[in-house]
């Protein structure tokens, strides 16, 4: 059971934040939650669940989770949650997760009628952990005498604006990921490149920013992800889990890299050009570093996606480069497992994020860039933790915006 001081920068008051979703229940009707999605239990508990993990959260009380048994300790010592609010399910009779999380909510919450909160829904996200078919069926008969409701949206509701612990969280992971990018630069330097291979950059970014106290790569998309030449203006210009290519001259390179700090998450692209520059690649690279300093500029509370959107789009169309810009600029983030969608689920996408939403203070999301293009083999991509100000916005990676030649 881990315990932290009011007075320590990255204090979180947990204990308030279920007293927030009780709150909610209490308005809602909800006599008991049942979380399944990564996000709540890491916004909840404080603790990295890996495996296929639960929270039930009572209407009043302590909430306890349920996950693998062989990794119940640990996240018993990593979180906040006694050892007691922390239990292990297995493969024996009564212990799997239906029987023993039902029993729990009938017997130990004696809640045998009412409405049980769930979470439903779908994601582009793989890891997001909404309740499957099997799982909700089988709740649904273990409970007979309690109404399954939808209630996802009292956590994405309360967990959209950062406390400052966790905003300070996400500085320090994005500190961390700024310890990985200076390692790679200097590898790189200096003809460092000659030989390299993808996979030798994220390996020297993983190292760099593991002893600078990151605990995982935490990217779902293959870790660090690294793309040298034609693979860096791929259509899409996202995703590129580190190859075994090496690096050539007159090449572009980007260098994508994520750390975790506290179950925050850092992440930063930095784009290089290998060896030399021409004409064509720097007017594409000027291109890139103009419309990613003008969204950063853009960015406050009271703009939204769309409105921020069609801006960009507009300068892009002015110079010329449209044709060659993914039409995206963001995407979500929170505590491990809140990756993608951004605000509520109050669009007319359901489970995407809604273009008109509003930003407000303190809210957090990734800058996310990409510029392609596959005819010229020259791709570049921006991706910087953002906490939305009033009339602007801080960028978490320090390690500055643009694209290097390196000798």
């Amino acid at each position: 059971m881990s315990t932290m001081l009011n007075n320590d920068p990255y204090f979180i008051d947990f204990p308030g934040r279920v007293s927030q979703i009780q709150e909610s229940m209490a308005n809602e009707n909800i006599d008991c939650y049942l979380g399944s999605r990564l996000r709540t239990i890491s916004w909840v508990a404080d603790a990295f669940c890996p495996w296929r993990s639960y929270i039930v959260i009572p209407a009043q009380g302590n909430p306890t989770v349920f996950t693998f048994v062989i990794d119940a300790a640990r996240v018993a010592d990593d979180s906040w949650l006694d050892e007691d609010h922390v239990l292990g399910y297995a493969p024996l009779g009564g212990m799997d997760q239906i029987t023993l999380i039902s029993d729990f909510i009938k017997d130990d919450l004696n809640v045998k009628s009412g409405r049980i909160g769930i979470e439903s829904g779908m994601s582009n996200y793989l890891p997001e952990g909404n309740i499957t078919l099997f799982e909700y069926e089988n709740f649904k008969a273990a409970l007979s005498g309690c109404e399954l409701v939808n209630a996802h949206y009292i956590i994405d509701r309360l967990s959209l604006v950062k406390d400052e612990g966790t905003i300070n969280r996400f500085r320090e992971a994005s500190r961390i990921v700024d310890v990985g990018h200076k390692a790679v630069k200097e590898a790189l330097s200096n003809g460092g490149w000659k030989g390299m291979t993808e996979t030798e950059i994220a390996d020297i970014a993983a190292l760099a920013m593991r002893r600078a106290g990151s605990v995982w790569e935490w990217s779902f998309t293959g870790g660090n992800e690294i793309a040298s030449g034609y693979r860096t203006g791929l259509a899409g210009g996202a995703c590129t889990p580190a190859s075994t290519r090496e690096l050539r001259f007159g090449e572009p390179l980007m260098v994508d890299i994520h750390a975790m700090f506290k179950l925050a998450l850092g992440d930063h692209a930095h784009n290089y050009l290998i060896g030399s520059s021409t004409d064509r690649q720097l007017w594409h690279a000027n291109n890139f570093i103009d419309i990613v300093s003008l969204t950063l500029k853009t960015y406050k509370a009271g703009i939204s996606p769309v409105s921020l959107g069609e801006q960009m789009m507009d300068f892009a169309e002015e110079r010329g480069f449209a044709e060659y810009m993914v039409p995206g600029f963001e995407h979500g983030i929170g505590m491990l497992g809140d990756e993608w969608r951004i605000g509520l689920n109050e669009g007319p996408f359901p489970f995407w994020t809604n273009p008109d939403h509003t930003y407000q203070e303190n809210e957090v999301l990734i800058c996310a860039m990409q510029y392609a293009c596959p005819d010229d083999e020259i791709g570049f991509r921006y991706e910087n933790p953002i906490v939305i100000k009033k009339d602007k916005c801080e960028a978490l990676s320090k390690f500055g915006l643009r694209v290097e030649v390196i000798e």
